[in-house]
């Protein structure tokens, strides 16, 4: 590949349950009201997705790597903190506005378009299934990352709450 990594495509991916295990945090979910200053606050001891992060390092052979997340903005230092840590290639990380709850499906969709005016996006690498479902339906390819069991409180929260 040049080093004009401008023109390269964009391989997109998520953060939780697609590269960063959320398993010893979704504990904070389980409870009512929901902890989600707990669940935010245990990120950076996430434990890497092996099959994450092997695929996110292939793809950077080849693509500009951009992180596309549901957390919010407020989270972003400590983000960026865990993807230096993990080694990962260095990419764009485009975060959830603190106070938008709107679903991932959508805020995810949004982004997608926007990039996809000016380049390539040659793939989406998520976990959550409505995410990949509407990104398929509007002409993405997708990797869904089935890799990590998500609790039904993650689901919910991914899908319902806009939350992550």
């Amino acid at each position: 590949m040049s080093d004009d990594r401008s023109k390269a495509p964009l391989a997109v991916f998520d953060l939780d349950n697609t590269l960063a295990d959320t398993a010893h945090r979704q504990r904070f979910l389980e409870r009512r009201p929901r902890d989600w200053d707990g669940f935010f606050a245990a990120a950076p001891q996430d434990p890497p997705v092996p099959e994450g992060i092997a695929l996110v390092r292939e793809q950077a052979r080849e693509c500009e790597i951009v992180y596309l997340t549901g957390r919010p903005e407020r989270c972003r230092r400590d983000t960026l903190d865990w993807l230096a840590a993990q080694e990962l290639p260095a990419g764009r990380v485009y975060m959830r506005r603190d106070a938008d709850r709107r679903p991932a499906r959508f805020t995810k969709l949004e982004i997608l378009r926007r990039l996809a005016r000016t380049r390539e996006i040659r793939v989406l690498v998520d976990d959550d299934e409505l995410v990949c479902e509407d990104a398929r339906r509007a002409g993405f390819t997708v990797v869904r990352a089935d890799w990590v069991t998500r609790s039904a409180e993650m689901k919910v929260a991914q899908e319902r709450e806009g939350r992550t």
